[in-house]
C-alpha cells in the first residue's frame, strides 16, 4: 500500500475485516482447545487420550509449518485462508454432530484436532504474509500490535467461555468455535487484496523451495539476530512461568490465586499490545529489544520475596508489559526486510522457531524445579536472562539496527 492510500488503521476496511473475523475465530480456537481434554476424560476417562488429542493439533502444525510457509508464497494467499477457514467449519460440524449423536470417538477427535492444526500452519503464514500489503509501511507495526491484542483478548474470553459452555453441554464450545470460523469465513469473503503474480510449479518442487528460503533467511544477519532474540524471550520466560507456578505450589498458593497469576500475565499482554505502537515509535529497536530482556533480569528475583498469589501475578503483569514491543519490533522489520515473494516462509520458519521456544521452555522449567529448589530454580532463570540481556545489549547487529527500514523489497525475487 503506497503513502497516498494512506487511511487511519480503524477505517481501513480490509485490515478491519481481517481483524475482527480472525478475533472471533481465535475467541472459538481458545474455548476448542480448553474443551478437548475435558471432552476426551468425559468419554474414555483417559489423560492419555487427552493428551493425544492436544498433540495432533501442535505436532500438525508443527510438521507443516515450513512447506505451509512455502506453499503460502506459491498459491494464492486469500485463496488459503478461505480454502482453511471451510476446512475448519466442516471438521467442527463433523464433531458437534458425532458429539449430539454420541458417536465421537477419539480417532475422530484426533483427525479434527490435526485438520485445525493443519490449518493453522497455513492460515498463519498467508494473514502474516498478506498484512504489508493490506496497511502502509507506517502503520504496520501497529497493526502488528493490534493482531497481537487479539490473540491476548481472544484467549483469554476463549478460555472462558469454553469452560462456561462446556458446563451447559459438551458440544458446545465446540458449536462456538464452528460459528466463529463461519463469521471469519464470511469476513474474508470482502477483503480485498492487491494482486500477485503466482507461479504454479511442481509439489515436488517445494523442498527446493523450502532450503532456498530458509537460506535467504540465514544470510540476512538482521533476520537472523532478531530471530534468535525471540525464540530466547519466549524460552526463558516460559520457562520461568513454570518454575514460579511451582513455587507458588509448593508455599501453599491457593489454586485461584494462581489463576489469578496466569490472567494477569495475560491482561499485562494485552496493555503492552496497547503500548507498543507508541513505544515502537519512541524507542530504537536496539533499546525496544534489550528492554524487555533486562526488564525480565531485573523483576524476575522478585519472585523469591513475593509469596502472595496476587502480587506474583502483578509481576507477569509487568513482565509481560515490554514483549509485545519487542515482538512488534522484530516482526515489523523482519517483515519490511523480507521480499514478499519470502515472506510466508519467514513466517513458517519463524513459527517452528519459536514452537521449538514453547515446547523447550517450560521443560526447561520442569527440569530446573525437579533439580532445585523452586528458590533456587527462579534465581538460575534470572541469571540466564542477565546474560541474554548483556549479550542483546553489546550485540553489534542490534546496536546498528537502523530506526527505520526504508529498503523494502517487496518486488525483488529471492536469490537461491
Amino acid at each position: 500500500m503506497t503513502r497516498t492510500d494512506t487511511v487511519p488503521l480503524a477505517r481501513n476496511r480490509n485490515f478491519t475485516l481481517l481483524w475482527v473475523g480472525q478475533g472471533c475465530a481465535e475467541i472459538g480456537f481458545s474455548a476448542s482447545m480448553l474443551a478437548f481434554p475435558l471432552v476426551v476424560l468425559a468419554i474414555t476417562g483417559s489423560a492419555a487420550a487427552s493428551g493425544l488429542v492436544l498433540a495432533a493439533d501442535a505436532v500438525a502444525q508443527a510438521v507443516l509449518a515450513l512447506p505451509g510457509g512455502a506453499l503460502v508464497d506459491r498459491w494464492d494467499r486469500r485463496r488459503i485462508m478461505l480454502v482453511c477457514e471451510l476446512a475448519q467449519v466442516v471438521a467442527l460440524a463433523s464433531l458437534v454432530g458425532a458429539l449430539l449423536w454420541g458417536g465421537a470417538t477419539v480417532l475422530h477427535m484426533v483427525a479434527v484436532a490435526a485438520v485445525l492444526g493443519a490449518c493453522r500452519a497455513l492460515f498463519e503464514p498467508a494473514e502474516d504474509a498478506s498484512l504489508p500489503s493490506l496497511v502502509p509501511d507506517e502503520q504496520l507495526a501497529t497493526a502488528i500490535a493490534t493482531n497481537s491484542a487479539r490473540s491476548s483478548v481472544g484467549q483469554m474470553a476463549g478460555t472462558a467461555l469454553g469452560g462456561v459452555l462446556f458446563g451447559v453441554a459438551r458440544w458446545a464450545p465446540f458449536l462456538l468455535d464452528l460459528v466463529t470460523h463461519v463469521v471469519a469465513f464470511v469476513a474474508l469473503l470482502f477483503v480485498r487484496m492487491p494482486a500477485r503474480e503466482v507461479t504454479p510449479a511442481p509439489l515436488g518442487h517445494l523442498g527446493r523451495e523450502i532450503t532456498e528460503g530458509l537460506r535467504w533467511l540465514w544470510q540476512r544477519r538482521e533476520i537472523r539476530v532478531t530471530t534468535v532474540c525471540a525464540v530466547a524471550l519466549n524460552l526463558f520466560f516460559a520457562a520461568f512461568y513454570l518454575v514460579v507456578v511451582v513455587l507458588a505450589e509448593r508455599r501453599g498458593t491457593p489454586a485461584g490465586e494462581i489463576g489469578v497469576m496466569a490472567a494477569m500475565l495475560g491482561v499485562g499482554g494485552v496493555v503492552g499490545a496497547l503500548l507498543a505502537p507508541s513505544l515502537h515509535r519512541r524507542l530504537s529497536p536496539h533499546v525496544a529489544i534489550a528492554g524487555v530482556f533486562w526488564a525480565l533480569a531485573l523483576l524476575a528475583p522478585l519472585a523469591v520475596v513475593v509469596s502472595s498469589g496476587y502480587l506474583l501475578g502483578g509481576l507477569f503483569a509487568l513482565m509481560a508489559l515490554l514483549a509485545p514491543t519487542a515482538n512488534t519490533t522484530i516482526i515489523t522489520h523482519q517483515l519490511l526486510l523480507t521480499p514478499d515473494a519470502l515472506r510466508g516462509r519467514l513466517s513458517g520458519t519463524l513459527n517452528v522457531a519459536l514452537g521449538i521456544a514453547a515446547a523447550l521452555g517450560p521443560a526447561l522449567g520442569g527440569l530446573l524445579a525437579e533439580a532445585a529448589t523452586p528458590t533456587t530454580a527462579v534465581l538460575i532463570s534470572a541469571a540466564g536472562m542477565v546474560v541474554a540481556a548483556v549479550a542483546v545489549t553489546v550485540n553489534p547487529t542490534l546496536r546498528h539496527y537502523p530506526r527505520r527500514t526504508d529498503n523494502r523489497t517487496d518486488d525483488k525475487e529471492p536469490t537461491p
